[in-house]
């Protein structure tokens, strides 16, 4: 234990940490790694109250991120990218739930989840690994979608569990790598676990995205098409040509004329992921194919909204009562209908990685900001019509 120790103060003190860090060895508690914080901080973007962009403040005395789990990994920020959960959890939305699960036995006071970092994206190089990560090692170049309800990737350091972890594609940079984790997991998560789509049955169907030039949208069309599915996406003029770039077969300009309309031109789909909601999903549910396994998966749902609302409890029971309600009246008309939820997934990372790799998906980066800028970032994503992703490079480097 003792020479384990060592060799792990001596790499540090390499220069690779650039600061003082005093590793407690395990002694008996083999399955535990504790790195002490004390006399160790690191640069971050943090929020201490939900609001608009002021509450955005640049901390340069953040605690530095310690393995408290044998499972976890210490990740050092090359770069990061901005989601709209991210706008979504500054204003406040789905705090109640993400409370709850950072204190599911409601043992501290409110507000103690402050300084929250945002920022869900990350591609880096590991800097320390906890004793029971098998598949990783420090130096290696990952990339990963870290869970709303731990610290997020806004900073010099984050700590992650080595299941939602990944090695980044070899063929991007970290730049490009940190524009995927988080869309690429959440199109996954609504097509393959809630409408059951995978690589052996998905060819020959037909998909209709509406809302296709943000990241989950291009992200979407370019697995399906690796996978030889028939992609019709629904998004403005201006985005027609990255949408034909990307490979969808099928284009239609809701500017143009209306929705309903062309949509009756089409013929019928398998699948429809929709990441618009509202008057788009009523509308839609009428193009799918009867009694064949046909599936429509909305990304906009108001559990959040409703767990805010109501409380965890009555908001559950809510949310519960409109998926199934919903469920229902739709499976009586041969119809299979779903949410969709991001859901963190090295396994689903390294997929996309050998797609990544393979020339068949490619990062879709519309501007990239350096880390001072974070808050003209979020800006630029809440002014609306996204093409492709904003990412925050965090530090110059290689691939």
């Amino acid at each position: 234990m003792l020479s384990m120790a060592c060799s792990r103060c001596l790499w540090r003190t390499a220069g690779l940490y650039k600061r003082p860090i005093r590793i407690i060895t395990p002694g008996k508690n083999r399955g535990i790694h504790v790195s002490s914080v004390r006399n160790t901080i690191m640069p971050a973007w943090v929020i201490d109250d939900y609001g608009k962009n002021d509450v955005l403040r640049f901390n340069e005395n953040m605690l530095f991120p310690v393995i408290n789990y044998p499972n976890e990994i210490i990740i050092q920020v090359h770069a990061a990218s901005i989601n709209p959960i991210d706008v979504n959890m500054r204003n406040g939305y789905g705090a109640a739930s993400l409370s709850m699960t950072r204190d599911p036995l409601l043992m501290k006071t409110a507000g103690s989840e402050f300084p929250i970092i945002l920022g869900r994206d990350v591609s880096g190089v590991v800097m320390e690994c906890g004793l029971a990560v098998k598949y990783f090692k420090p130096g290696d170049k990952v990339w990963a979608a870290v869970p709303p309800w731990k610290q997020g990737t806004f900073a010099e350091f984050v700590v992650a569990n080595a299941n939602v972890v990944s090695l980044k594609p070899k063929s991007l940079s970290h730049t490009e790598a940190a524009s995927l984790p988080y869309v690429a997991l959440t199109a996954w998560a609504a097509l393959v676990n809630s409408c059951g789509l995978k690589k052996e049955t998905c060819p020959g169907k037909r998909v209709l995205i509406i809302g296709a030039s943000g990241g989950v949208g291009t992200a979407a069309i370019q697995l399906l098409k690796a996978w030889g599915a028939h992609v019709t996406v629904v998004c403005s003029g201006g985005a027609q040509t990255l949408m034909k770039d990307l490979g969808a077969d099928d284009f239609i300009d809701y500017t143009a004329a209306s929705l309903k309309d062309q949509l009756k031109t089409r013929d019928l789909f398998d699948v429809i992921l929709d990441n618009v909601g509202g008057t788009s999903e009523e509308l839609a549910l009428q193009y799918l194919k009867p009694w064949s396994g046909a599936s429509y998966c909305t990304l906009v749902t108001p559990f959040l909204h409703n767990t805010d609302r109501l409380g965890i409890a009555d908001g559950m029971m809510r949310s519960g009562m409109t998926l199934g309600s919903k469920v229902i009246k739709h499976l009586c008309k041969g119809i299979h209908y779903r949410w969709g939820f991001f859901t963190p997934s090295g396994p689903a990372l390294d997929e996309f990685g050998e797609l990544v790799d393979a020339g068949k998906m490619r990062p879709v980066v519309e501007k990239v900001f350096p880390f001072s800028d974070v808050p003209q970032a979020f800006d630029k994503l809440e002014a609306g019509h996204a093409r492709g992703k904003t990412v925050i490079q965090v530090i110059e480097s290689k691939q």
